[in-house]
């Protein structure tokens, strides 16, 4: 099958003072459309690092990243935005929502930047598939936690991804409502066949994950 992601030699390495500080090292992958991948470390272990260079949101020193059979590094910045436009959902541990708009704003705006025109009425479908039609025209600031992931998770959705990137989704949540979440997450990733990529220190929830990815000091281990 091929790989919908793949990542070959992928490395990144600062400059501390005079010396190069390596955050990730010989790094390689292959997640195949509809797999999920969790991937998993102690703090500092490069996961997030990780993530941002598969997504194309950093620059690599070295290696390469294929997105659905496209160099990721090959594009320039506004290439890597249109791809990821194309083919990406994302969901943070901090919700990312915009607090000037309400939900069902917060999930049409990846559809209006796209130029789809029946935002509203699909945006409004994923508010119902996480439960919270209700809310719609509320602010983000009028919902809890648990309700501005899963506004989140709307708008991650809403375009119908090929991949969703989600880094430590549950981080700021509690144990009952970021279990609700990761339910949730799993099973719009089932309904759309989404490739799902997950940076987490939680192992239950990397259990869950088809593959996993462990890291140490910016190795595989």
């Amino acid at each position: 099958m091929t790989a919908i992601v793949q990542a070959v030699s992928l490395s990144k390495q600062v400059l501390s003072g005079e010396q190069p500080l390596i955050i990730l090292h010989e790094i390689n992958l292959a997640v195949s459309a509809g797999e999920s991948l969790a991937i998993v470390g102690a703090s500092g272990s490069g996961k997030s690092t990780l993530l941002g260079l598969l997504a194309g949101l950093d620059l690599p020193s070295h290696g390469t990243v294929t997105l659905n059979g496209a160099d990721l590094f090959a594009l320039d910045e506004d290439g890597r935005a249109r791809l990821r436009g194309e083919l990406a959902g994302f969901v943070f541990q901090s919700f990312h929502l915009l607090p000037a708009l309400t939900a069902l704003e917060n999930v049409m705006l990846p559809l209006e930047l796209q130029g789809v025109s029946d935002a509203r009425s699909r945006a409004a479908e994923s508010l119902r598939q996480v439960g919270l039609f209700a809310r719609a025209h509320h602010l983000p600031k009028h919902l809890s936690g648990g309700e501005q992931q899963r506004v989140a998770l709307a708008r991650a959705f809403v375009t119908r991804p090929k991949i969703l990137f989600a880094d430590e989704p549950t981080g700021n949540l509690d144990a009952e409502t970021g279990a609700q979440v990761i339910d949730l997450m799993f099973e719009l990733n089932r309904l759309q066949h989404t490739t799902l990529i997950l940076v987490t220190h939680d192992e239950a929830l990397a259990g869950r994950c088809g593959k996993q990815l462990h890291l140490a000091g910016g190795r595989v281990v």
